[in-house]
C-alpha cells in the first residue's frame, strides 16, 4: 500500500485561490480524454465545458451550501458540492481525479458529506441528479443507499455552460437517501 493512499483526507471549504484547480479536476473527471483514464467520464454523451471559473465561484460564495475540497498528502484530490435545502441536502459537482478512481476514495468521500449534512443541518435526506444514461453511476449510487425516483429534470440544452450533448436523450434522474 502506496503512503499516497495510508494518508488521510482532509476536508475544509474551498476558498477563491482553489477555483482554477477545482476547474481544472472537474473537467478532469468528466470531459475529454482525460477522463477516460477514470469511470465518471461523460465524454461519450458531451462534449465542452463541465463547468467554469464562474460556476465554482458561484457555489463557493453561496450561503446555504458549501463546496468542499478533499486533500491527501496536501494534494487536492476530490470536490463535492453540499447545498441546505430545508428537510434535505443537495449533493453535487462530485469529482474524484481520474488516476484515483475506483479505490474507495468517493465512497468514503459521499459518507463524510451525508455525515456533515445530518450533523451540520439536520438534513433528513441526501439529493443528487444524475444525467439519467450514466447507468454504471447511477448504479454505483445505487450500491451506496440512494433510490432512482424516476423523475427527471430537462438537460439544459443549448446552454453550452453545462456543455454541448452529443444525444438528444438526456435528463437528470433524481436520486434520493434518507439520511
Amino acid at each position: 500500500m502506496s503512503t499516497a493512499h495510508s494518508t488521510a483526507l482532509n476536508f475544509r471549504s474551498a476558498v477563491e485561490a482553489d477555483v482554477p484547480e477545482l476547474v481544472a479536476l472537474v473537467e478532469s473527471a468528466y470531459r475529454g480524454d482525460a477522463s477516460r483514464a477514470g469511470w465518471t467520464t461523460e465524454a461519450d454523451y458531451l462534449d465542452g465545458q463541465r463547468t467554469d471559473p464562474e460556476g465554482v465561484r458561484a457555489i463557493i460564495g453561496a450561503a446555504d451550501g458549501v463546496l468542499l475540497v478533499v486533500e491527501r498528502g496536501g494534494e487536492l484530490v476530490a470536490c463535492c458540492q453540499l447545498e441546505h435545502r430545508g428537510d434535505h441536502a443537495y449533493f453535487g459537482m462530485f469529482a474524484v481525479r481520474p488516476g484515483l478512481q475506483g479505490g474507495g476514495l468517493g465512497k468514503e468521500i459521499l459518507a463524510e458529506a451525508e455525515r456533515r449534512a445530518r450533523e451540520a443541518w439536520g438534513a433528513k435526506e441526501m439529493r443528487m441528479t444524475v444525467v439519467n444514461v450514466r447507468e454504471e453511476l447511477i448504479a454505483y449510487y445505487v450500491r451506496r443507499g440512494y433510490r432512482r425516483t424516476g423523475e427527471m429534470s430537462p438537460f439544459p440544452y443549448g446552454d453550452e455552460r453545462f456543455g454541448v450533448p452529443l444525444r438528444a436523450d438526456l435528463a437528470f434522474e433524481l436520486l434520493v437517501k434518507p439520511l
